[in-house]
């Protein structure tokens, strides 16, 4: 009898333990299993484990991969946190994939892509349902893209065989180090006096490196003015205020290997349990309510005049969405998204 190299021992061992699992709690979604297995959710796609079947991708980069997917169609793309899924339909187009950061310019999936933080990538099937599912040294999903019905199948069959390997390797996941807790604010003025400097929102960042800051000190060193804490339920009145006026919003869901973005109006909300959902028939978000610790009015100057966010947070202080008025470089921000967020602000926003 042949016997199993290591990849299968542990794959069946592993499979062996999720069945366990599910067979007393058959709700149990597979982020969540594989916390309470303590592996990773790479470890389970690897793995097999219950209906799921895997085959790893391999290429000579992740980028010669990602760079392919505009061959694929009509998908649906989801990046989630561990607070927010933001899932979105449509094509990949403008595919800007040549060095360490990437780019999505088309005009429903619109993405910013860190590559650094890729290291698997694997084909999965479950009763049905075909993705293609990204992983970070943590074994935690980047970035995922399923097939839908208007997807080209050839083509998606193609990317499969092209890019699949006979020996799959297991993943070497390690825990993701704690942020750095970051400097305190010595020079509040000459902190404030960079932030009104600013030209353009993406400068927040080299903001934040040169004074060593994470965000949320930064928020709360900038003065009301700039940024001011909101209640914890205002992302939900922001959604249900935008979706009564028709208004179009940009919303960014991250994490650290990907920003994914909406750009338009929301319609149809509803609530399940601790989720507030937007169901609309292009684009969905999921965000858990109970893992907000706090919310921020942000207030940016650019060369195009204020420009103003919603920044929800965890209680970790990491970021889990953001909210902006639809906008385009070179184009001032909505009235009305302003006029939103100024009538959340007790002290009057920076103008």
């Amino acid at each position: 009898m042949a016997t199993m190299n290591s990849f299968e021992q542990r794959a069946a061992g592993l499979r062996e333990r999720y069945d366990a699992l599910l067979a007393a709690e058959p709700r149990l979604r597979a982020r969540n299993a594989a916390q309470g297995l303590q592996v990773s959710e790479a470890e389970l796609v690897a793995a097999a484990c219950g209906t799921l079947r895997s085959r790893q991708l391999v290429a000579d980069t992740m980028q010669t991969l990602f760079r392919e997917l505009g061959a694929l169609g009509e998908v649906m793309a989801l990046t989630r946190n561990d607070a927010c899924v933001h899932e979105r339909h449509g094509r990949y187009e403008d595919i800007r994939a040549n060095g360490p950061v990437g780019l999505v310019l088309g005009p429903d999936i619109d993405l910013r892509v860190f590559f650094g933080e890729w290291c698997s990538a694997w084909a999965v099937s479950d009763q049905g349902r075909d993705s293609l599912q990204f992983f970070d040294a943590a074994g935690a999903a980047v970035h995922k893209v399923y097939r839908t019905e208007a997807s080209n199948g050839a083509a998606w069959s193609a990317l499969v065989e092209r890019f699949a390997t006979a020996e799959p390797a297991w993943p070497q996941t390690q825990a993701r180090a704690a942020p750095d807790a970051g400097a305190q604010v010595e020079d509040g003025a000459a902190f404030r006096a960079a932030w009104l400097a600013m030209q353009d929102t993406h400068q927040f960042f080299p903001l934040l490196k040169k004074f060593k800051l994470r965000r949320l000190t930064a928020l709360a060193a900038a003065g009301a003015d700039l940024a001011q804490q909101v209640g914890a339920e205002t992302p939900e009145r922001v959604l249900q205020a935008a979706a009564h006026s028709g208004l179009s919003i940009m919303c960014f869901v991250s994490n650290p290997g990907m920003v994914q973005i909406h750009t338009g109006p929301v319609c149809s909300l509803r609530r399940t349990g601790p989720w507030f959902n937007v169901l609309d028939p292009r684009f969905n978000l999921h965000l858990d309510t109970t893992a907000i610790a706090s919310a921020w009015v942000v207030n940016k100057p650019t060369a195009d005049g204020w420009v103003t966010s919603l920044e929800v947070y965890s209680r970790s202080g990491d970021l889990i969405v953001q909210f902006f008025g639809a906008r385009k470089p070179g184009v001032p921000e909505l009235a009305e998204w302003r006029a939103l967020m100024d009538g959340l602000c007790a002290t009057p926003l920076a103008q």
